[in-house]
């Protein structure tokens, strides 16, 4: 069955905040130590669309697999053109390409924005699906901060990748 990758809707955050309940509790994807309710996550979800960043959803057969969206990189107005990828996926529905359709949806849907640069920020160095997803899509790693989380009485390292979008950093951007 297809993988079907669309727009994500209020409909969806009880799908979402269970995908990354289950992620805040179990791995090191993200370094939060409690799970935010639904109400967060729709809090979340509608800031994240109301600054105009996509935010998608990967269904099966109508049930919600994962889920990605693009946010700021940074606060500040000179990072205007620079997103930071999330990607989570349900963990009866990883290792079946549903990470790959979402995040080359997810590039896809910021170059038709006109984001230049994606961030990816990788909780774990051991993390090697992740690591590798992004490199599959054409990210490089452009360093590691080593043990600046601790999660799971243990020190994490953060590694970060990078993409260029569209037309990267080759001509001066149209917004």
């Amino acid at each position: 069955m297809e993988v079907v990758v669309r727009p994500a809707g209020p409909a969806d955050i009880h799908a979402v905040t269970a995908i990354y309940g289950h992620s805040v509790l179990t791995g090191t994807a993200s370094f939060e130590l409690q799970p935010p309710d639904e109400a967060e996550m729709a809090r979340r979800h509608a800031a994240i669309l109301a600054a105009g960043y996509p935010y998608l959803a990967a269904e099966r057969q109508g049930a919600v697999l994962g889920y990605a969206y693009a946010g700021p990189f940074r606060p500040r107005p000179g990072y205007r053109h620079t997103v930071e990828d999330s990607v989570y996926v349900a963990a009866s529905a990883q290792r079946q390409g549903v990470g790959r359709a979402l995040l080359a949806a997810l590039i896809a849907e910021c170059e038709a924005r006109d984001f230049r640069q994606m961030i990816a920020v990788i909780g774990d160095s051991a993390h090697v699906a992740s690591i590798e997803l992004h490199a599959a899509q054409g990210f490089r790693v452009v360093g590691t901060y080593a043990t600046i989380g601790h999660k799971f009485g243990r020190w994490i390292d953060s590694v970060h990748m990078q993409r260029a979008l569209g037309k990267g950093a080759s001509a001066a951007p149209t917004r």
